[in-house]
């Protein structure tokens, strides 16, 4: 080796020598210069990293030749250690050892600067320049703050991830330089590209990582590996922060990621990164109010706030997505003198929707596009035919009725999307999931699909939805066997199914089904009506035992009315048969008599329906309608038609309710012995076939005939056992219509103050369910006792407003009731002459009765 010669006085004036190596530490005048003297050490000595590597191990040490490189590429001072190691491996003898190591400590009790190749190097900063202004990230901001200035620990990552245009890099970018002193060793930043045609190896970023840590260009390695190495070893000590932006899978970032407890990465990603390990930071679309000061921040706040209601309008025609409000608002500020309204007209144009989203080099299909390419061809074609059904919600079964084919084959693709956050899941309250599509992704989708698919092939999707619907919707409507039409075997078939494990495994629960998907399946009645009015109207009719349960009677009557003019319109005679049948069912519900038996009438009119259960039901609708106005001859004859018709056509459901009707003309009749009979047989029946209406019916009406033999205990038993049979299938007026004569048991029964209370409660309810005959029946219970307590005035009041609602209604035998009623609180006011005008209107209401 080349010895120098040179020498070197310390303070304490000892001639130290170079030492046999010729390159002494001495010469080092901060930790930068004592790495190099290593690396001219190392050159001289004529050994490979692979060489030292081998004989360390020789020496009983392990120092991986990786450790060496990058011990040897970085400018902060290495181990004691692996100094020591490496010193050995290099043949110094132990007293050059010593001295190496002793410079080495007294250096590191100095603290001295890092240099390179002679000159400072100051701590990096890649970050690029923020760009779009952060609004409405208060929240992320906070949670991403603890995260970044918190100290020690595990190495860690917050991954943001979003859709395309969230705000997911300016995000990334704005906590870079909002934290930069939490950072004072450098931060470093690299777009990974991972979404594009070309993303950027791994390879080049540790390049250019390393260079701005300091090492010089010709040092850095050209393996992989020891690359890694030598910038996991340079930030083992630091304090860096490494910005990873657009990363497409967790491999791609893996070898970015630092390794320094003091370190901290932050990732952002359309993906979901599942198999990364960190805090998750998931970017929402802004809210309204932020999506407008975003819009005036770049056009004008004065602008946005003369127009303030056009600058709503544009926002939502951007679906609140930070990057399409930022284009509009681009675009606004570029034209000044435009107003804000030709905007949003341009805006809801969905022809041309996406062609404004764009500004300079900026678009915003551009960047949705980068996403779609990214999946692969069954998710694409998810993406495109969800688009059809509006991007609205969807349960996965109309995704596999999109793609033809079941539950199991629509998982992978949508799990694809939502990988990529294309659509949004959400989950039911019943344990189900729905997906949606944001605004501006379903217009992106829905070009594609006119590009990409046929018509022909976009109508049979859409048939099949339909299809599947009705099939879910028609075996639900079985399952629930709520209402008296019967359970038909001849509904119009569907024109493609799922397969029945499937169909089994989401109709386990058919009320909370139909509760789930009422919205959506209304949806699709409307959006196909024009196009199938028979597969579309029938769909409407299999949702009317939901609609009765669940009291939404504006939708029912809304739904099925346009449905019947479509049936109308096309001639399809036996779609608006089962329409008006349970038209006429809603409208006598909501007390629309004569609207109701016109619905009847309409729907037995010849020709008959080829579906006997629409004729028996149609004709005991009819009956019912008859006996509540009165007509109770004509109704006994309806009655004892449609109890036939019923039983050819073996509709127990629509028996049992006939049965029932036959009983309550003969209890209003006062035959209370034929009545009971007939009560007996209707929940008989139905208990044999497990219609539970039908029982609660029938044990409310001999509930009834006890009460009227005065057995009140007996009576309040078979009214608890009513509403309980309501309640467990979720019929809520059924319900009602139970507990209202239990809170007049209750009072009969000596517990007025819990009977009066039970009864306020039904008369919330019936007035919310706009029930006007059980409005009155609630009012003439607590007239009743309000009698019974004393209180004759008020008494008066309640049956003087049930007799109201019930002339209304040309209800003549409950009429008379309440008239009964007024008479004896009358009498019992002193109003003697109120009392002879009841008791004469009361005769005149029975004398109607025929």
């Amino acid at each position: 080796m080349r010895v120098t010669g040179e020498r070197d006085t310390s303070a304490g004036g000892a001639v130290n020598p170079a030492g046999s190596s010729g390159v002494d530490p001495g010469d080092a005048r901060d930790s930068g210069e004592f790495v190099a003297q290593l690396r001219r050490l190392k050159a001289g000595a004529g050994l490979s990293f692979r060489d030292i590597e081998r004989r360390a191990r020789q020496q009983g040490h392990s120092l991986p030749m990786s450790t060496v490189a990058s011990a040897l590429n970085r400018d902060t001072l290495p181990h004691g250690e692996l100094t020591a190691v490496l010193l050995r491996a290099l043949d110094l003898p132990e007293d050059e050892v010593a001295r190496w190591l002793e410079v080495r400590r007294a250096m590191a009790e100095g603290a001295p600067a890092v240099r390179s190749g002679g000159g400072s190097v100051g701590a990096p900063c890649l970050l690029p320049p923020a760009q779009l202004p952060l609004v409405g990230r208060d929240e992320e901001i906070r949670v991403a703050g603890g995260f970044l200035k918190a100290a020690g620990g595990e190495a860690q990552s917050l991954i943001i991830t979003g859709p395309a245009g969230v705000g997911k890099t300016s995000l990334a970018v704005y906590l870079g330089h909002r934290f930069i002193g939490e950072f004072p060793d450098g931060q470093l930043y690299a777009d990974l590209g991972g979404f594009g045609t070309a993303p950027v190896h791994p390879r080049q970023i540790l390049a250019v990582f390393l260079r701005a840590l300091g090492v010089p260009g010709s040092t850095i390695p050209r393996d992989l590996e020891e690359r890694v190495a030598m910038y996991r070893t340079l930030l083992a000590r630091r304090r860096v922060l490494v910005v990873l932006d657009n990363v497409a899978t967790s491999r791609a970032a893996r070898c970015l990621l630092p390794n320094g407890l003091a370190c901290r990465s932050v990732l952002t990603s359309r993906s979901m990164l599942a198999d990364s390990g960190g805090t998750r930071l998931r970017l929402p679309h802004l809210r309204p109010a932020d999506a407008v000061a975003l819009l005036g921040h770049m056009a004008g706040g004065g602008r946005t706030a003369r127009e303030a209601a056009v600058a709503d309008r544009i926002v939502q025609e951007c679906g609140c997505l930070p990057l399409a409000v930022w284009v509009i608002g681009a675009r606004l500020a570029s034209r000044p003198h435009m107003p804000l309204e030709d905007m949003a007209r341009a805006l809801a144009d969905e022809r041309s929707k996406l062609d404004e989203f764009t500004v300079g080099d900026v678009a915003l299909r551009a960047s949705i596009e980068l996403s779609y390419q990214h999946l692969g061809a069954s998710a694409r074609r998810v993406l495109r035919l969800m688009s059809l059904c509006g991007g609205a919600d969807l349960a996965s079964w109309a995704v596999a009725a999109l793609l033809d084919t079941d539950l199991a084959g629509a998982g992978l693709p949508l799990d694809q999307l939502l990988e990529l956050h294309l659509v949004e899941v959400r989950a039911t309250p019943g344990g189900g999931a729905r997906y949606r599509m944001h605004d501006m992704v379903a217009a992106f989708a829905r070009e594609a699909a006119r590009r990409e698919e046929t018509e022909e092939d976009r109508e049979r999707a859409l048939d099949r939805v339909l299809s599947a619907a009705l099939q879910l919707a028609q075996s639900a409507d079985v399952e629930l066997s709520a209402d008296f039409r019967g359970i038909t075997r001849h509904h119009h078939p569907p024109r493609w199914t799922l397969p029945g494990e499937d169909t089994r495994r989401l109709l386990s629960d058919p009320l909370r089904w139909f509760d789930e998907e009422a919205e959506f399946l209304g949806r699709t009645v409307e959006r196909m009506l024009p196009a199938d009015a028979t597969l579309a109207g029938s769909l409407a009719v299999s949702l009317t035992t939901f609609f009765q349960i669940r009291g939404h009677f504006d939708e029912w009557r809304h739904l099925q009315q346009r449905a019947l003019a479509e049936a109308v319109a096309a001639g399809d005679r036996r779609t608006a048969v089962k329409l008006h049948r349970s038209l006429g069912e809603l409208a006598t519900i909501v007390d629309r008599y004569p609207e109701a038996v016109e619905h009847f009438r309409q729907a037995l009119e010849p020709p008959e329906p080829a579906e006997p259960d629409y004729t028996a039901s149609a004709m005991a609708g009819l009956a019912y309608v008859y006996r509540l106005v009165g007509q109770q001859s004509r109704a006994l004859s309806c009655f004892e038609r449609a109890a036939e018709l019923a039983r050819s056509a073996d509709n127990v459901n629509c028996l049992t309710y006939a049965l029932n009707g036959s009983g309550v003309i003969c209890y209003e009749r006062g035959d209370l012995a034929q009545a009971e009979r007939l009560y007996g047989e209707s929940r008989r029946l139905s208990r044999l076939v497990g219609y539970r209406p039908g029982e609660s019916l029938a044990l409310r009406s001999l509930g009834h005939v006890h009460r009227a033999r005065g057995d009140i205990e007996s009576a309040a038993r078979c009214y608890a056992q009513a509403e309980s049979l309501s309640v467990s299938v979720g019929d809520r007026l059924s319900a009602t219509h139970a507990r209202c004569w239990s809170g007049d048991a209750l009072v009969r029964l000596g517990r007025p103050a819990e009977g009066r209370r039970l009864l306020a409660e039904c008369l919330h309810v019936y007035r919310e369910c706009a029930n006007a005959w059980g409005e009155a029946a609630t009012l003439l219970n607590l007239g009743n006792a309000q009698l019974a307590a004393g209180r004759p005035h008020i008494a008066l009041r309640r049956a003087s407003a049930a007799a109201d609602i019930w002339r209304r209604l040309n209800a003549f035998y409950w009429l008379a009731q309440a008239l009964d009623l007024m008479a004896t609180a009358a009498d019992l006011s002193g109003a003697g002459a109120d009392a002879v005008r009841a008791r004469a209107e009361a005769g005149s209401a029975r004398s109607r009765l025929v």
